[in-house]
């Protein structure tokens, strides 16, 4: 059974003056799936959380929000929540107060319970009845969520939304968003924290200059055919790296690092190659203690993407 589709865009184009923020950008985002929105300052990102949240229309192409296509005015479609450049709040309010004035602008149910939900959902019930002004960033970003939360979004679009969180406000977060995706909501968030979106997203798409650089499953950035540099820990450094100076397509990356108090070697090559020199390690007696990317999957790509769009420029 095909996945429905809670976003489709087709030679969408944003310009502000002379300045193309979209350009002819192609997007698929299926129901219930946590998709991250990465790229460069200036790629265009916000532009595109902006038209998904109704706060910008397109100069040309199609969009198709939750089965609707999006018309020439501003304004939300139904169904979609969320914020780009922080959520909108009231300082001088207490944090249920701002839930329950929200709540009311838009004519949704304001009770004290259902707002407590939210609140307790987002790890906040401890700070509810103190006033939004004196709140850090990271309570600032949950309480947005909160807001989100009150309209049972089937489209949530949240810019940057771990900015600011701390690692207990960090679990709530990821918690709701994985909830909210395990109940068929679709997740869009744009972050520069890659460790983030490998640990959310089960999509990612790539936005360069306005121009979509790849978009679909992070598996596929992690591919066969894609050199990576890897770190690889073992109990006798010296006959790992003989060994890896034998094993064809692995290639030993200058002097080895000082690594949680051991010496670690570094390694270039793709996946068969490194599973060959796993193999040989273990053959070896050389016992095999950690084996990660030094720098992970989708910070390559997005690297290396870019880089590449620039080049062509």
């Amino acid at each position: 059974m095909v996945a429905q589709r809670a976003v489709r865009a087709r030679g969408v184009t944003k310009c502000f003056g002379d300045v193309v923020a979209l350009d002819g950008v192609d997007l698929d985002l299926e129901q219930g799936r946590i998709h991250g929105l990465v790229g460069p300052n200036g790629a265009g990102k916000t532009t595109l959380l902006g038209l998904l949240l109704g706060l910008a229309v397109a100069d040309g192409g199609a969009l198709d929000i939750l089965g609707m296509p999006v018309g020439r005015a501003l304004a939300a479609p139904r169904g979609v929540a969320g914020f780009v450049d922080g959520p909108g709040l009231y300082p001088s309010l207490t944090a249920r107060q701002n839930l329950a004035a929200l709540a009311a602008l838009r004519g949704q149910d304001a009770r004290t319970p259902r707002i407590d939900d939210a609140l307790g959902e987002v790890g906040l019930t401890d700070v509810a009845d103190d006033r939004v002004r004196g709140f850090s960033l990271g309570m600032r970003q949950r309480l947005g969520l909160a807001a989100a939360l009150l309209t049972a979004p089937r489209l949530l679009v949240l810019d940057e939304p771990a900015n600011g969180l701390d690692p207990a406000g960090k679990r709530h977060v990821h918690g709701v968003l994985t909830r909210l995706a395990s109940e068929g909501t679709t997740v869009v968030l744009s972050s520069h924290r890659m460790d983030d979106l490998e640990s959310l997203c089960s999509e990612v798409t790539i936005l360069a200059t306005g121009r979509v650089r790849f978009s679909g499953p992070l598996g596929k950035l992690a591919s066969e055919d894609r050199e990576l540099d890897y770190r690889l820990l073992t109990s006798d450094p010296e006959g790992a790296r003989r060994l890896a100076a034998d094993t064809a397509g692995i290639r030993v990356v200058g002097d080895a690092v000082a690594w949680r108090g051991a010496e670690a070697l570094v390694v270039a090559a793709q996946v068969p190659a490194l599973d060959a020199l796993v193999a040989g390690l273990v053959r070896a007696d050389i016992a095999v203690r950690e084996l990660a990317p030094v720098v992970s999957p989708l910070e390559a790509a997005f690297l290396a993407l870019t880089e590449q769009q620039e080049a062509d420029r």
